[in-house]
């Protein structure tokens, strides 16, 4: 043992930001008491990526400290440089295995997982690029968990006790998951391996199951996005035909869309969406998506479209496009999709958050699927209820299915009983007074209050990522990891420095803006747009940021370790080779 090394959470400036990070530690003389959770006098500021049971003890070796040193040109790394808490001589990311167990002074640990790829080592160095460097040169270090509590003491001995199952090494694990190429083979071994912390199975089951379905044309790293998968069925947009229009409720739009020269139109997964691009003669172009509403592989798309006050694609498509008229449409897209499988299933809507359920919907009766099916709706009255006989009918289909319907301002002439169940709004006490299987797959799509209160109860409930889907309309909740005091911007605006460049177009967001290239990437430049974001490496390596390129093409500076999926791109290293339209 060189150093014992801590910390505790502090705010540091970056990039006229705030941090909230405990990357900073400095070593101790000891002893020091190692907990279960943590190490006396240590912490963490963010205990998404660190911390907790399986990540109560972070090791880095002084043989990497010495790679460093000479790749960087760097003499002042001493210990605790890089946030690790206990900093070792020997034990090389090589050669130490997942499950390996050490004991040192009085305590047991075991190793879990290597570091999680995040962007404050390169805060702390001054070294941006760090995050990248510590995967691409197999130098992560790794976490342990605490098997037996005690003290340690800098100079101690570190004893091998027991070996993990498999041998599988850190820096081979870490590379499964972060680089491309991973072998099958390797994949099997390591998910064999029980101390390997559950986030990261859970990462290496996505791998392994999208090697099992062998689907042509996948890409990307499901283990690290949901966005990765099958590439979208063409690039850019494509000219669609209106061919029906029709009204459903008291402001929404129904349109179906068909190629132009009767053409098949490709199949898509049950809640996914399109995005669509209007050209009016006396403005700019809007940009808009929308969820597909009817039976995947049906010959035509259809979209609901909902008029809002000062809405500009709502107006235009309610007011100024008629049947036989074309409009720009990008190939489907989205992961908030039904799962296949025999557990019950929660359709969760409000309002027009209905449509990617109804999708949903007409796919399990279209199956006959035997799956117990709960459908609960919310809308204000009868009047804003879409879609009621259809669902009715589809709900007619299925042996097991059950339907409430909400009306939190119920009409006069609704009928309780006939039109709607019950009058308030959903909750997820009303759920449960309901006898809504919430121990299955559950899908939610509305208003964002309404998704807020969903999730936030359900999570408190106890239920995970891995059984709770959302879809959320306009921009993705942001991931700033670290931030301090971060407040989500109420609207989008241009940035400052605007420039001269390209077009970028930001389709949930509904801003475009000129290219500036004082701007390192195309993440710092939604930043500098309020748009919000999704990140944590900023390096091209976890894939936080992963999301649609609706049309254009980009460049990356540096080059990601894995390139994302075909269709999407990685904002915190590309920059626009011109035109472009994200689904930011």
């Amino acid at each position: 043992m060189v150093s014992i090394n801590i910390g505790m959470p502090q705010d540091v400036p970056w990039q006229g930001r705030v941090v909230r990070t405990a990357v900073y530690k400095t070593p101790v003389s000891g002893p020091v008491m190692v907990r279960r959770l943590n190490i006396d006098g240590d912490g963490q500021g963010d205990l998404g990526g660190h911390g907790g049971e399986q990540r109560a003890v972070l090791v880095y070796q002084l043989g990497s400290y010495e790679h460093w040193s000479a790749v960087l040109g760097r003499d002042d790394l001493r210990p605790g440089h890089f946030g690790e808490n206990f900093t070792v001589s020997g034990l090389g990311d090589d050669e130490v295995c997942i499950g390996d167990r050490f004991r040192v002074g009085a305590v047991v640990l075991e190793v879990t997982q290597p570091r999680v790829t995040c962007y404050r080592v390169g805060l702390r160095l001054g070294e941006p690029r760090m995050a990248a460097l510590l995967v691409a040169d197999h130098r992560p270090g790794f976490y342990c968990r605490v098997i037996e509590e005690g003290e340690v003491r800098p100079g101690e001995v570190i004893t091998k006790i027991a070996t993990g199952p498999e041998q599988v090494s850190v820096a081979e694990i870490d590379a499964l998951l972060y680089l491309p190429g991973h072998s099958p083979e390797l994949l099997a071994r390591a998910l064999k391996i029980p101390a390997l912390s559950p986030g990261w199975q859970q990462s290496l089951r996505a791998l392994a199951e999208q090697d099992g379905q062998q689907q042509p044309g996948s890409s990307g790293n499901p283990g690290l996005t949901a966005a990765a998968g099958a590439p979208p069925a063409w690039a850019g947009f494509r000219r669609l035909a209106v061919r029906t229009l029709e009204r459903a409720g008291a402001d929404i739009v129904v349109l179906t869309l068909v190629d132009r020269d009767g053409g098949p139109l490709p199949g898509w997964r049950p809640g996914q969406y399109v995005t669509v691009r209007l050209t009016p003669e006396d403005g700019p172009a809007v940009i808009r998506s929308y969820s597909l509403s009817n039976l995947p592989g049906s010959p035509e798309f259809r979209v609901a479209v909902k008029r809002l006050a000062g809405g500009a694609a709502g107006e235009y498509l309610h007011t100024r496009v008629g049947v036989g008229d074309a409009v720009d449409v990008a190939a489907p897209r989205g992961a908030f999709t039904l799962d296949d499988g025999a557990d019950p299933v929660v359709l969760l809507s409000a309002g027009i958050g209905v449509t990617p359920l109804l999708s949903m919907l007409h796919l399990l009766a279209d199956h006959r699927s035997t799956r117990e099916v709960w459908w609960i709706h919310g809308s204000r009255d009868g009047a804003e209820h879409a879609f009621a006989e259809e669902i009715r009918a589809l709900i007619g289909r299925l042996p097991h299915a059950h339907s409430r319907t909400f009306y939190s301002r119920p009409g006069p002439a609704d009928r309780l009983g006939l039109d709607y169940d019950l009058a308030g709004r959903i909750s997820v006490d009303t759920l449960r007074g309901l006898g809504v299987p919430l121990e299955g797959d559950i899908y939610g799509c509305g208003p964002t209050g309404f998704m807020n209160d969903l999730v936030t109860g359900l999570e408190n409930l106890g239920i995970g990522t891995g059984r709770l889907h959302t879809e959320t309309f306009g921009a993705a909740a942001a991931v700033n990891p670290g931030l301090a005091g971060v407040v989500v911007p109420a609207g989008v605006h241009p940035p400052a420095e605007t420039g001269s460049g390209p077009a970028v177009s930001f389709a949930r967001s509904s801003l475009t803006v000129a290219w500036s290239a004082h701007y390192g990437s195309l993440l710092e430049f939604a930043e500098a747009c309020d748009v919000p974001t999704r990140w944590s490496c900023r390096t091209g390596v976890c894939h936080t940021c992963e999301t649609g390129l609706l049309a254009g093409e980009v460049g990356y500076d540096p080059e990601p370790l894995e390139p994302p999926a075909a269709g999407n791109l990685l904002p915190c290293c590309a920059y626009p080779s011109g035109d472009v339209v994200l689904d930011m």
